[in-house]
């Protein structure tokens, strides 16, 4: 009875060792709909914006279709890269909770201001035709700076905010080990059913009410956020920061070559370890050695000179759980940059996906015309119907054939997705073939008008990337939480939000290669502003044959792959 009582205290701080300490009536799922409500308004409020970005730079900002496609994916690859700033501070000093606070103030305030950048007299560009009233330098600036007040903002949310949702679920809990599975499942259906409403209702608003509105409706959107993100408070478990996670690895990195000559014991009992039950790290239980990239094992070997100096000197010496921990990061990178080709299959949706969406018939009934970037829709219903499926139906079966608890290892999750995505840009090539021959047939070429062929031809192409979110990005928020070393999980979710990033930037770089190579010579080029004189098809051909070639890597990686084990995990299977 006394260990029972002794799991709870009364602050609620969560130690994640061998010995949780959790307050009684916090975490579980009783803590999860605020975190979910929150994710769900934040991401309502990041897609009313980013879904119909590139239409705002076109019709506003009188950009052509390569800079403004370049624009958003370059921004949104700046969303997904401060979240490295954002996780640091995290597992270094803030902790989760706090970090998300910060961050969602400086959030709302770049929600604020785009919002006034589109309404406020003499602050909002000007609505032109033929080219003329082009917008002032300061009217654009004002704009970007909204724009990465943004990407800064959500730097501070993206990285903590699954992970900590994931922390309210106890993992020396078994019962509560299996809900946290499922509870990246339905954190990744929060995100879409904000991004439905953003893709449909949002999207809509911005064509045909305003923009004014169609930014402001998401500052509202991200202020509803902030009050359940807080209403939740006395129910959140918390981690404590371990400290600078960038500084252990570099003791490891410097220790290691300061003993390049330095031999490692066979016996690996040897090396360097506190005694204590617990790691030395803050929030971090003891990891087993691996024999995996031996060289980072001299930092813990134990020299003449260091047995006799008190205390050590985490420069010259580290623990075992200090090296893994490096080596945990290490083993991660490839997977990690698997994800990358990925990420720019999915960036097409908005941004090429859109462009070729706007040369069709977006009519439904007489009068009502969708707009292009609401397509995206299709991919959020996507999401929503197989997010269930999957945790229903598919795990269940899997598992008979599998035994395993999760169905598909993490990994094997991840490459069904990888293979999902190449039918999507399959899709999208077969519709603009069969777009470029119906402008050839009806000689289309500078028809300014829309192609007789309805916009709802895309809706499979969207489809088929909601089903591969599904098994690809989810797998890789669990894969990365699971796998991080317990004092650096913010860093390494961060670090799976970089393939996002990366995946924005190649595609940029992919368009601007594809565009100076096409172009030569004075001709139009694969994606030139009048689509129906260019060749959009063989672009996403290329993307698909880079998924092919993507897919084939990652087989040969994953198979390679070991998974992290903690001390505590070998003595109970020991045990068992």
């Amino acid at each position: 009875m006394e260990e029972a009582e002794d799991k709870y205290t009364k602050d609620g701080t969560r130690d994640i060792h061998g010995n949780p300490a959790i307050k009684k009536n916090t975490g579980n799922w009783r803590a999860c709909p605020y975190i979910l409500a929150n994710e769900c308004c934040e991401r309502l409020a990041y897609y009313g914006m980013s879904t119909n970005l590139v239409n705002y730079m076109k019709t506003r900002l009188h950009q052509g279709n390569t800079t403004a496609s370049n624009n958003v994916t370059n921004w949104s690859g700046t969303c997904y890269i401060t979240p490295l700033l954002g996780a640091f501070i995290a597992d270094a000093y803030f902790g989760r909770y706090w970090t998300i606070a910060t961050f969602m103030i400086v959030y709302i305030f770049g929600l604020t201001l785009l919002t006034m950048s589109a309404s406020v007299k003499g602050l909002k560009p000007y609505y032109c035709q033929n080219g003329v009233c082009d917008p002032t330098k300061t009217q654009t600036a004002l704009v970007f700076l909204a724009l990465y007040l943004i990407a800064l903002g959500t730097g501070g949310i993206k990285p903590c905010v699954s992970s900590f949702g994931a922390d309210q679920f106890d993992e020396s809990d078994e019962s509560e080990k299996k809900r946290k599975s499922s509870f990246f499942n339905w954190f990744y259906l929060s995100i879409n059913i904000g991004a439905l409403v953003a893709s449909s209702i949002l999207v809509w608003i911005q064509m045909n009410v305003g923009w004014g509105w169609g930014f402001g409706i998401p500052a509202v959107a991200m202020a509803i956020a902030v009050v359940s993100f807080f209403f939740g408070t006395p129910l959140y478990r918390h981690q404590k920061p371990g400290g600078s996670p960038l500084t252990r690895i570099l003791q490891v990195v410097i220790a290691s070559f300061r003993k390049s000559g330095v031999k490692v014991p066979g016996n690996t009992s040897l090396l360097y370890e506190v005694t204590e039950k617990e790691s030395a790290i803050q929030g971090s239980r003891k990891l087993e050695h691996t024999n995996e990239l031996k060289f980072f094992d001299k930092a813990a070997v134990i020299t003449q000179e260091e047995n006799k100096k008190s205390p050590v000197n985490p420069w010259r010496l580290c623990t075992v759980t200090q090296v893994e921990e490096l080596k945990s990061i290490v083993r991660i990178l490839p997977i990690w940059a698997s994800g990358i080709i990925f990420s720019t299959v999915y960036s097409q949706m908005s941004t090429m996906f859109v462009l070729q969406g706007n040369t069709l018939d977006p009519h439904m009934g007489p009068s009502f015309k969708i707009p292009a970037a609401s397509l995206s829709i299709f991919d959020t219903i996507s999401v929503i119907v197989w997010v269930p499926i999957y945790d229903r139906f598919i795990v269940p079966f899997a598992r008979k054939f599998t035994g395993r608890d999760r169905g598909f290892t993490q990994l094997t999750r991840m490459g069904i997705g990888l293979v999902i995505s190449i039918f999507s840009m399959l899709a999208a090539g077969i519709l603009e073939v069969i777009r470029l021959r119906t402008v050839a047939r009806d000689k289309l070429y500078d028809y300014n008008g829309y192609v007789p062929i309805s916009i709802f031809w895309q809706v499979p192409q969207y489809f088929i990337v909601g089903a591969a979110e599904v098994f690809t990005f989810i797998g890789q928020l669990e894969f990365f939480y699971d796998q991080a070393p317990d004092a650096m999980r913010s860093t390494c979710s961060a670090l799976s939000l970089t393939t996002a990033a990366l995946g924005n930037y190649l595609s940029t770089l992919l368009v601007t290669i594809v565009t100076g190579i096409t172009t030569k010579n004075g001709k139009l080029g694969w994606i030139p502003d009048n689509l129906n004189r260019g060749h959009l098809d063989y672009f996403f051909w290329l993307l698909a044959v880079l998924s092919l070639f993507n897919f084939v890597v990652y087989l040969w990686i994953a198979k390679r792959y070991s998974y992290k084990a903690t001390v505590e995990d070998e003595v109970e299977s020991g045990s068992a």
